[in-house]
């Protein structure tokens, strides 16, 4: 190798990691930007938060709004703090969390073998069709008493009412992502002499993964929905139970503080589930 060859190879070799150099280092500022981004979000959601408290317990405490009906933070948290001491709250959340953590999984476990089964045998797709659109469109609070005479008032009628709320959506989300796969891509795969059975487990459910892991985080919401409408028809236990009694006895404090912590308990929840959303994804991606 000559000199000239040597002065070339080095001077390309000097490029490349001055290329390699310049992609870290924007890699490194682009990390930062969004890291600022998200501390920048994440400051002024919270600032956004304690404003609206910091108004509220000024309107209720300056008369602004009547406290009887709007009551005002302090007294919410101070009648949460007792119940959660005296230990009488801790009931009411542990029954309504069952309640939805079992309307939650039975849904989209239902809802998904009923998608796969519509897919699997087109005449009943066709069949089921317009009732599916029937039981999506007609309002669950109405089924309720229905569940609460066939089942008797209590948990297994909630978790009823649940399932009519969650079952059906997630059926037809994903029953239509089955049928949107790509037909060009499922010829491929039969020509290749694939079953019936193949091209499901090995192109139809993975390619539909994100679409049903995307509809856990629309489930959790669906489930709440559905324990508290239960809860609000036949429970005696429960934090719907005591939004109802709260109405009952005109303590609107209690029924601010329950939706409190419903919100908590709720986002709580979500985020679990968007943590186990990522781990899936991350999970199928690798795979």
């Amino acid at each position: 190798m000559n000199k000239e060859q040597e002065e070339l190879k080095a001077e390309v070799s000097g490029i490349q990691e001055d290329r390699v150099n310049w992609m870290e280092d924007l890699h490194l500022r682009f990390k930062k930007r969004a890291q600022r981004l998200t501390a920048a979000v994440g400051v002024t959601q919270i600032a956004i938060l304690l404003l609206f408290i910091a108004l509220w317990e000024a309107a209720g405490r300056l008369k602004w709004v009547d406290p009887l009906l709007f009551s005002y933070p302090s007294k919410l948290f101070t009648q949460i703090w007792t119940t959660m001491a005296d230990g009488s709250l801790w009931p009411h959340i542990g029954m309504t969390v069952s309640e939805t953590a079992l309307g939650f999984a039975l849904g989209t476990l239902l809802g998904t073998a009923l998608a796969a089964a519509l897919w699997w045998f087109p005449f009943l797709s066709r069949v089921f069709d317009p009732y599916l659109v029937v039981l999506n469109s007609l309002p669950k609070v109405a089924l309720g008493p229905l569940f609460i005479v066939l089942l008797g008032p209590g948990f297994v009628s909630i978790v009823a009412v649940t399932l009519s709320v969650t079952v059906i959506i997630t059926t037809i989300n994903i029953y239509n992502q089955f049928r949107e796969i790509e037909a060009g891509f499922i010829k491929v795969v039969r020509l290749f002499g694939a079953s019936r059975a193949q091209l499901f487990r090995l192109v139809i459910l993975p390619a539909s993964f994100p679409v049903i892991i995307s509809a856990l985080k629309v489930n959790v919401g669906l489930a709440w929905v559905g324990v508290i409408v239960g809860e609000f028809l036949v429970a005696k236990l429960g934090l719907g139970y005591l939004i109802i009694y709260g109405f009952q006895v005109f303590n609107f404090t209690l029924v601010l503080s329950s939706l409190v912590v419903i919100a908590a308990v709720a986002t709580v929840m979500y985020q679990l589930v968007a943590i186990l959303e990522r781990k899936l994804t991350d999970g199928w991606r690798e795979r």
